[in-house]
């Protein structure tokens, strides 16, 4: 565990709109220094409120916010060492791009050459170099986002928060600004704190992510524990697709819907994700798996990866995916198997 102090920290934040909407119930977390860290969650779960009140756009109902160790108490945002990226990159179209990066340095009164020189270094590091007289209706959309980052690190925020920032991007560009944020991230080492809804954007650019729902925290941690040992129900069926087995424990192993299950430990259910689910017309399964005989229901073609889903004979359907390139000689109506190794699976806490 770092013993610096957190770049941001948030302690028993609460928010309240109004006499009764709670917003944000409660919720304590810290940013270390030169992180990547989203807060993932469905519309409405208080993840923009959380990212407003850090920048000082909103003000907590009660708790604090601290920014490297001091409270940030009703400090407005302009004077937080903090910036906002939002969904719109909001570049002022009549100004070229050096012009809109530079706006914020010269409202501060920065001298011409400290301004140049950071012009030059966050525009390289945007990989924008070159476009300095360049307007924003010259631009594609993921450029112009790139202009609004270029903004914002140009001020050296010691946070820099960013509000869905590609959700007005079609997938392809989306997918290519994981890359390109990710990568002005490591080498600005600038702290970002990332909102998003989108499971895969989290996992693909995150340190850390803190999923929420209903104003709580569910669970905190890196990528791959999020997806491979989620806690609770709800990550377990936000962050990627799930099987989810609901049951109890007796003497012979975990019963659920009347099938026996081999599970790694204890809990109140046991999830498989879909692509530790093996399909076949017969499993030579090793000790320790769970093979169930099944029917295909229906088989979806998604490129990389073809989406099985059978039926057992209790009647609870189980979500198999296999690439493309090794894809089960199965076709619907067929009877088949379904197995997982018991190690595979994760158990649930609630």
């Amino acid at each position: 565990m770092s013993t610096q102090i957190p770049d941001a920290q948030l302690r028993d934040v609460v928010k309240i709109f109004g006499e009764s909407t709670v917003a944000v119930d409660g919720i304590s977390f810290a940013v270390e220094r030169g992180e990547f860290f989203s807060l993932l969650g469905p519309s409405g779960c208080g993840k923009s409120t959380t990212l407003r009140m850090i920048a000082g756009l909103e003000l907590p109902t009660s708790g604090e916010v601290l920014i490297r160790g001091e409270a940030m108490g009703r400090r407005p945002a302009h004077r937080r060492p903090t910036n906002t990226i939002f969904q719109r990159p909001a570049l002022f179209p009549h100004l070229t791009v050096a012009a809109n990066v530079a706006f914020g340095l010269k409202v501060d009164r920065l001298h011409a050459r400290e301004i140049r020189q950071r012009l030059d270094e966050v525009l390289e590091l945007v990989e924008l170099s070159g476009y300095e007289n360049r307007r924003p209706h010259e631009l594609s959309g993921g450029q112009q986002q790139r202009v609004a980052i270029a903004r914002a690190l140009a001020k050296r925020p010691t946070v820099l928060l960013l509000d869905e920032p590609l959700s007005s991007l079609d997938l392809r560009l989306r997918v290519q600004m994981q890359r390109v944020l990710k990568h002005i991230q490591q080498e600005s080492e600038t702290t970002f704190v990332y909102v998003t809804h989108d499971q895969t954007e989290a996992l693909a650019m995150s340190d850390r992510v803190a999923v929420m729902r209903e104003g709580r925290i569910e669970q905190i941690d890196v990528p791959a524990e999020l997806y491979g040992r989620p806690r609770t129900r709800f990550v377990a069926g936000f962050v990627g697709e799930s099987n989810i087995f609901e049951g109890r424990a007796n003497g012979s192993g975990f019963v659920s819907d009347g099938l026996t299950l081999h599970v790694p430990g204890a809990g109140v259910a046991a999830l498989v994700r879909p692509e530790r689910v093996a399909i076949a017309a017969r499993l030579d399964a090793a000790p320790g798996w769970n093979v169930f005989d099944a029917t295909v229901e229906e088989i979806v073609f998604h490129g990389a990866n073809v989406h099985y889903r059978a039926r057992l004979a209790n009647g609870r359907d189980v979500v198999a995916s296999r690439p493309n390139d090794a894809a089960a000689a199965v076709a619907p109506g067929d009877s088949v198997q379904v197995g997982w190794d018991a190690a595979s699976a994760a158990m649930l806490e609630e």
